[in-house]
């Protein structure tokens, strides 16, 4: 077995049908820049749902490397979907998908033994599934991916930046047009609105700064029924961890 321990994660609700919203592109500390994106330790965005073309499936989706031209991943990177089934806070199960010889491998759903924290160590199943990298796979109950796509996440960068900075209105500004008038009251302590983009572009004029670019994604696809949930619902986390 090997140990590996926590390196980056994100965590998010999941009920039923579960459509997430989460992000990090290159705005975590150390992990990258605009100039060379960021690293495989790096999640961007974590998806978890019901499959679409199977309602008694669920599918996680972990999106790693925003921004980069990386187009493998580390042997020394295992990415852990934990689930929280008695809302405790505390994984019950896990989904775990590690790397050797170009292939990523997973047992799909198991018991979390015990695991708890930074540290993890591979916990071996009853399946093991194994797949080229960009080569989807099915084996049994157990669908999984590991490969190049499509960033799928839609954000205007640098109007959100324009607003973290002042440059735009607040988030929950509705008032501003998107058209700089200096004759509009520029002062915010005093009543009136200010001379700044709004804060959210009309349809058409946001600029989707993602578009063209590359995740590596991995996808696991597994029964609804190997997971144990309560009254249908559970709480599930991605972690990226590396091998210490």
């Amino acid at each position: 077995m090997r140990k590996l321990v926590l390196s980056l994660g994100l965590v998010i609700s999941a009920a039923l049908v579960i459509v997430l919203v989460a992000a990090d592109h290159i705005d975590a500390p150390a992990v990258g820049s605009l100039s060379s994106g960021s690293t495989v330790e790096d999640i961007t965005d974590y998806y978890a749902f019901e499959s679409p073309s199977n309602s008694d499936n669920y599918v996680f989706v972990c999106n790693v490397a925003g921004l980069s031209s990386a187009t493998s991943f580390s042997d020394d990177v295992m990415y852990e979907f934990n689930i929280d089934s008695d809302g405790d806070n505390v994984e019950d199960q896990l989904i775990q998908v590690y790397f050797e010889d170009d292939q990523a491998i997973t047992y799909g759903v198991v018991d979390a033994d015990g695991q708890t924290g930074l540290n993890s160590q591979i916990v071996a199943g009853a399946t093991r599934v194994s797949a080229d990298i960009s080569s989807p796979v099915t084996s049994g109950s157990i669908q999984l991916f590991a490969g190049l796509r499509d960033d799928p996440f839609f954000m205007d960068f640098f109007q959100f930046v324009d607003i973290v900075n002042g440059v735009g209105a607040s988030l929950s500004d509705d008032t501003n047009t998107g058209v700089y008038d200096a004759n509009r009251d520029s002062d915010p302590d005093m009543d009136g609105v200010q001379p700044y983009p709004a804060a959210f572009k009309a349809d058409g004029e946001a600029t989707d700064t993602f578009a063209g670019a590359n995740v590596l994604s991995v996808v696991v696809e597994v029964p609804k029924s190997s997971i144990n949930d309560t009254d249908g619902k559970f709480t599930s986390w991605v972690e990226a961890k590396v091998k210490q």
